[in-house]
Order: C-alpha cells, then sequence, then structure tokens
C-alpha cells in the first residue's frame, strides 16, 4: 500500500543526508517535499499541516541543526511523529462484561462480515470462547455467509431460525444464551448500507442500547481513503465508536484513511485486515506501521507471523536432520507450506528492511506466488524414494515428473539445481557449528 509514499520518503532522507549539515532552507525544503508526499497519499489535510508544523519545530531546534548527524536525527523525528501520527501505541481490546460483547458497524461492502470471521479466529487462538451473532437482515445471504464463515473457523454461530426478525430481539436473546452458556465473546455483525442514513443509525442504536457493548469497531476499507475517514466520523457521531479494523490494508491504495483516521477520528487503529484469509488480521502497531512506511522494516510482526505459523517439534527434527546432512525435498515442500501460511511474499518481504528501496532500484525484483505452487506440484509427482534421493532422476522419471505435475522438464532441473544449492550451503552451516545452524534456522523463521 505504502510504497509510492516509500519512495517519497526516500528521497528527501537521501538528500538530507546528502547536505551534511542542516539548514532552515533546507529542512524548509525537505518538510515541502514531505508535505506533498502526504497529500499526495490522500492524508487529510489539517492533519498534514499539524504534522508539517510539528516536524518543523523540532527539526529546527539547536540540538537537530547542531548536531554531527543531523540527517539521522531528521530521520528519527519523522519516525517518532509518524508513528504518534498513526495513534503512538498499540491499542488492546477492552473486555467488560459476561460476555464481553463487540460489535462490528460500517458501511455495506467494508469487510464486517469477513472481519468478524476473522476476529473470531484470533481471539479464539488467544484463548477466548466466542459467539458470532448475525445482526445484518439487511443484505441478502449475509447470515448464511457467517454461518459458514463460523463452520470453517470451528467457532459457535447463534442459530436465528425462526426467531423473530428484529435485531433488538436477537441481540438480547444471543446476549442471554451467552451467559448461560459460557460463552466470554459476543461477536455481533450489524448492517451496514451504501451511505450513512437515519434508519441505519437508528437501528444500531437500538441494539448497543441492548447489548451494552465494551468495544463498537467500526470496520473500513482502506481503498476509499478519505472517504472511510468522513464515515468513520458519521458514525462516531451517531452512535459512538471505540475503535477502528482497517481492511485491506495489503492493497494498492495509497494510504491517506491509515495516516489520517487516528487523529481526525480521536480513537485507536485496532486491527489491519492484511489479505483474504480469516487468518490475515493483525493487531495494529503504529510503530510497526510507521517503520514499514519508511523502508525500516518489521522484523517484529514477520517474528511472531514464523512463531504462529512454525510447529516446534518439526523445526527440531528439521534442524536434526540438517546436522545428519539428511535434509530431503519433502522437507523443501513443508518449508514452503510454512511460508505460504505466513502470508503472499510480497507482504513476507515488505517487512524486511531495505526491501522497498532494493525493488524501487530493480523493478525486476517481482515474485510469482505460482512458482511456490508449481514447486509443491513437481514434489508430489515424485515417489517417497526420488524425494529422498533426487539424484536419483534421470531423464525418463524427469519427463514423467513434468508430466503428472503439468511443467516441464526445465522446471524440474531448476528445482533439482536449487536444492543441490541448498544443502551445499547447509553443509557450510554445519561447518560453523551449532552458532552458524541457528543463526540459519532463525534466518527461516524457525
Amino acid at each position: 500500500m505504502f510504497d509510492g509514499l516509500s519512495d517519497k520518503f526516500r528521497g528527501v532522507f537521501k538528500n538530507i543526508k546528502g547536505h551534511g549539515k542542516l539548514s532552515e532552507s533546507n529542512i524548509q525544503e525537505a518538510l515541502k517535499e514531505v508535505r506533498m508526499a502526504l497529500l499526495e497519499a490522500d492524508v487529510n489535510f489539517t492533519v498534514v499541516k499539524n504534522f508539517i508544523a510539528t516536524l518543523k519545530e523540532k527539526s529546527l531546534g539547536t540540538e537537530v541543526l547542531q548536531s554531527l548527524t543531523p540527517g539521522q536525527q531528521f530521520t528519527k523525528i519523522v519516525q517518532d511523529e509518524l508513528t504518534e501520527l498513526l495513534g503512538g501505541t498499540a491499542s488492546e481490546l477492552v473486555f467488560k462484561g459476561k460476555p464481553a460483547v463487540i460489535m462490528l458497524v460500517g458501511l455495506q461492502g467494508s469487510g464486517k462480515t469477513t472481519t468478524t470471521g476473522k476476529l473470531a479466529k484470533y481471539l479464539k487462538a488467544r484463548g477466548r470462547n466466542p459467539l458470532i451473532v448475525p445482526a445484518d437482515l439487511q443484505r441478502p445471504a449475509a447470515v448464511l455467509q457467517l454461518q459458514r464463515l463460523a463452520e470453517d473457523i470451528n467457532v459457535d454461530f447463534f442459530d436465528i431460525e425462526g426467531m423473530k426478525k428484529d435485531v433488538k430481539s436477537i441481540a438480547a436473546e444471543a446476549k442471554r444464551v451467552a451467559g448461560i452458556k459460557g460463552y466470554d465473546t459476543l461477536l455481533v455483525d450489524t448492517a451496514g448500507r451504501l451511505h450513512v442514513d437515519e434508519a441505519l443509525m437508528g437501528e444500531l442504536k437500538g441494539v448497543k442500547d441492548v447489548l451494552s457493548p465494551s468495544e463498537v469497531l467500526f470496520v473500513a476499507d482502506a481503498m476509499t481513503g478519505q472517504d472511510a475517514v468522513n464515515t468513520a466520523n458519521g458514525f462516531n457521531d451517531s452512535i459512538g465508536i471505540t475503535g477502528v479494523i482497517l481492511t485491506k490494508l495489503d492493497s494498492d491504495a495509497r494510504g491517506g484513511a491509515a495516516l489520517s483516521m487516528r487523529m481526525t477520528t480521536g480513537v485507536p487503529i485496532k486491527f489491519a485486515g492484511m489479505g483474504e484469509k480469516l487468518d490475515a488480521i493483525e493487531v495494529f502497531h503504529p510503530d510497526r506501521l510507521a517503520g514499514r512506511i519508511l523502508d525500516m522494516g518489521d522484523v517484529m510482526t514477520l517474528i511472531e507471523k514464523a512463531q504462529d505459523v512454525v510447529d516446534e517439534k518439526k523445526a527440531k527434527e528439521l534442524e536434526k536432520k540438517i546436522k545428519k546432512d539428511q535434509f530431503t525435498l519433502q522437507d523443501f515442500k513443508d518449508q514452503i507450506k510454512q511460508i505460504k501460511r505466513m502470508g503472499s511474499l510480497d507482504s513476507i518481504l515488505s517487512m524486511v528492511p531495505g526491501f522497498s528501496a532494493l525493488r524501487s532500484k530493480n523493478k525486476d525484483v517481482n515474485f510469482d506466488e505460482t512458482e511456490l505452487v508449481r514447486i509443491e506440484a513437481i514434489i508430489d509427482s515424485m515417489t517417497v524414494k526420488e524425494r529422498v534421493n533426487p539424484s536419483m532422476l534421470n531423464a525418463k522419471r524427469r519427463i514423467r515428473i513434468a508430466k503428472g505435475s503439468g511443467t516441464k522438464v526445465q522446471d524440474i532441473n531448476k528445482l533439482v539445481k536449487q536444492y543441490n544449492e541448498m544443502r551445499k550451503m547447509m553443509k557450510r552451516f554445519k561447518k560453523g557449528g551449532a552458532g552458524a545452524l541457528k543463526g540459519m534456522m532463525r534466518s527461516r523463521g524457525l
């Protein structure tokens, strides 16, 4: 999402560092470029104005101007202020009451229903016992969609079949049942419209009065830019929201909604949707997103993703195999599966410091997600013996594997070459001792 903004900031920092010493004139020039970059990213004008004023005040301080590394000082100020602009620190969900009620609100099409499923899966993985409640009776098939999502993630669903089609009655009964059956969290997917109107707000106020929720989370489509911010303000003025969930933050939108939301609404961004899969939701960390925007990476989120997908037992088994030089193509395939569970290659690499700059310099640095699928298909078309010992793959066997996987013999040759190079690298690490081996394992998310 922030590639364009990252490019602009890199240019600003490069120019500043090229001056050696900072002066009021070159700071003014840098701030002018930052201002234009933010406005082009669709950041709210008032937010940009206040942001630039703060940067100017802090950048023209004696400590910065007389510093031996003024360029680095300026970069640090931008990073700190960008973090503050995004909310400063991560904001946790508030759980009050038994059950604690979380209402999800927003316009139709913003992703409320899918986000309800994502949030339910996220909370269940962290020890909560949620019950999903359908309170969107306006959109056709909304209830069925939510029910299927609940089944996919193995979370209980409040069945409204046979009940009076009145959202306040449904909400009241769901809360009563949840209290009796011991659910600690009620996730309520409410109705949306194509625009903010009195009928929608009246319905949501009624549901809120019945449920007394500990959280009212506004779900916003990050691709709608300032429209999302304006709508959030409308919901906040009418019913009061406690936080925001930004969906499609992995898209190619300019990012203005993310950078404007906190300061314009006064409520924190609590989660970010990073893809279509039901596990593609992250706690919103302002400092980490600021790092991504400034191409400083987001190593902490990368580590957390790796920890979520890696099986510790399998990791230890793999370490033993590497030590004994027994790493097979089946192990290679298992590693690919774990990488895919972490998200798209682009999203993973965007967390690596300096990757945006590398991509900016070399337009050929693109990663074809289908390559991983192709590798899996090739390995699946091999026999168990061939996976363990690829050296037995003669021309006849390679033709058979290519036909079975829908690929070319050249693809088989390429995979075998990559595998052999990986084996050589592992041998070098093994010779370097346990410390080198652990370093390699960490680099692979193990």
